[in-house]
């Protein structure tokens, strides 16, 4: 591969000490718009869905609705980290925002659910970009010593993003109608855009390497199948069933492929030298892990709090504030200490013991648990996910060299997705169980009729139920609860194991590394500077 790269700007202030030029920071105001509008977009959407339904109809096909949409992320994550590593970031990144306004603005103009769908695929295609873009021009733009402060900011928006969707969505949705809740990212984008296209000036790159074709087909269709049996496994279709043993087969059979195909590519979607390092390798677990327990506890938690505790479902974003609020002031910590000490294997290794230890606390809730109590203990597991968020992404980052950054980035953003598809799957799975069985213990046939169909009932079909029925419902919930958190616990001690045999490698900034440190990348170029 002949690579053509321009001298970077290097900029005068790249010790932590010195202040980053105003260019910079609007540089990366315009990426946390960036990572707003990827994150904020599904929230808001769940909240429109009603709405959406009664207008275009398709019920039967709501699901799809987010299923597009993840499964175009996912899929188009890796390849969107590569194409920035081959061709160059800032044009990728940039033409990934576009993608993502176009896929935004046909959706607010969709006529029926058909043309919805595909074209929140055109927008899942863009927003995989945007999450991997902002990552990998963070790590262009700025040393690893410096980086945890910024990629903690980037967590902050992650959260902010999950706490107020839903209220964003419900105020669109009821005072401008629901198309709005498409349009809203246009403004946001164009911002971003703009300011992407003025101030950022990174290294060109030029690469005579083709892309690979095969590798990428075999990457999407692998990752295609993980994400369907995940979405469709227990619910459209029974876990032993016949499609769901077909894609199981076809998912196998393509990674198989795929990771044979890229020890023979000129140049790999995703380089497997990359997984020689062992800090790499452990982040990418942890990683998993962490997305694995995070949707999983989003998706539960405000089912037993309106299910068991009476919550109300309109503010559904402030039930998860305790988590979610832990997350973001955490993960603000993490990266301020982590630029001013250089040192960060505390926090992997602190952030796995608190979300153990906070996922068994959740496994413990009953029907007599205080909302205080359960805030706790949610807070406990926040605080466990944002020592992890970013600190997993700085580090996989500061585990290759320069050239893989894109990849590095999107691989690890491919993990933690991948991770909430099973965390979902899964811990639905037991739950869906957990709370038939026990409504045939305690509510009868009645109970067993009403939650056949869906293990999950809505606050008025709650309503609508005898006094006896409700409360074993409630019973039900919480036992299914348990049974989902319980796993979690038992999952999140994996993540401790990880992230025990990491290796801290002084980041850059911190002083100098060792000539003989085995997972010290390679030597780095100067750090490109926006201008």
């Amino acid at each position: 591969m002949a690579d053509t790269t321009d001298t970077p700007a290097v900029g005068a202030d790249t010790d932590t000490g010195g202040k980053r030029p105003k260019s910079v920071r609007v540089v990366l105001l315009a990426l946390m718009i960036a990572m707003m509008l990827a994150m904020l977009d599904n929230m808001i959407i769940g909240t429109a869905m009603p709405t959406i339904v009664g207008e275009l109809g398709g019920l039967e096909h709501l699901s799809w609705v987010v299923t597009a949409y993840t499964l175009a992320t996912a899929a188009s994550t890796p390849l969107w980290g590569k194409l920035g590593d081959m061709y160059g970031r800032k044009g990728t990144f940039m033409s990934s925002i576009v993608l993502f306004l176009i896929g935004s603005a046909l959706s607010g103009m969709a006529q029926n659910m058909g043309e919805l769908i595909g074209f929140r695929a055109i927008q899942g295609l863009g927003a995989g970009g945007l999450m991997v873009g902002v990552m990998a021009i963070i790590g262009d733009l700025i040393p690893p010593r410096e980086r945890g402060k910024y990629q903690g900011m980037m967590a902050g928006v992650m959260a902010l993003a999950m706490i107020g969707g839903p209220l964003v969505g419900g105020t669109i949705t009821d005072h401008w109608g629901w198309r709005w809740a498409f349009y809203i990212n246009l403004p946001l984008g164009v911002v971003a855009l703009v300011a992407v296209s003025v101030v950022l000036h990174l290294p060109k790159k030029r690469s005579e390497a083709r892309i690979d074709y095969l590798g990428a087909a075999l990457l999407t269709v692998g990752i295609t199948a993980i994400v369907l049996v995940t979405t469709w496994g227990g619910t459209e279709y029974a876990w032993t069933s016949a499609r769901i043993m077909e894609l199981i087969g076809i998912g196998v059979a393509a990674l198989v492929g795929f990771v044979f195909w890229q020890t023979k590519a000129a140049e790999p979607v995703v380089p497997l030298h990359i997984f020689r390092c062992r800090n790499f390798t452990l982040m990418s677990v942890i990683g998993f892990i962490t997305g694995f327990v995070m949707f999983g506890a989003t998706l539960f938690l405000p089912l037993y709090q309106q299910s068991v505790q009476g919550a109300s479902a309109t503010n559904s974003g402030l039930l998860l504030l305790p988590m979610l609020g832990a997350m973001l002031v955490t993960s603000m910590v993490a990266g301020r200490v982590t630029t001013n000490t250089g040192r960060y294997k505390v926090f992997p290794i602190l952030g796995s013991v608190l979300m153990t230890v906070g996922l068994y606390l959740l496994s413990t809730m009953d029907t007599g648990t205080s909302r205080f109590t359960s805030g706790v203990f949610m807070a406990v597991v926040g605080f466990g996910m944002g020592c992890l968020m970013q600190i997993t992404m700085l580090v996989a980052q500061n585990s290759v060299e320069m050239k893989d950054m894109g990849v590095a980035s999107s691989s690890t953003t491919l993990f933690r997705t991948l991770g909430s598809s099973f965390g979902v799957a899964i811990m639905g799975a037991l739950f869906n169980n957990r709370v038939q069985d026990v409504m045939s213990e305690r509510g009868g046939a009645l109970g067993s009729k009403i939650t056949e169909q869906s293990a999950q009932l809505d606050a008025k079909s709650l309503e609508k139920l005898p006094v006896l029925v409700r409360e074993a419902y409630q019973h039900a919930v919480s036992a299914g609860t348990h049974s989902a958190f319980l796993l979690g616990a038992v999952v999140a001690v994996v993540a401790l194991v990880a992230a025990v045999f990491v290796k801290e490698v002084p980041l850059k900034g911190a002083g100098p590394k060792a000539e003989d440190e085995p997972d010290a990348p390679a030597a780095r170029p100067p750090v490109a500077e926006a201008v």
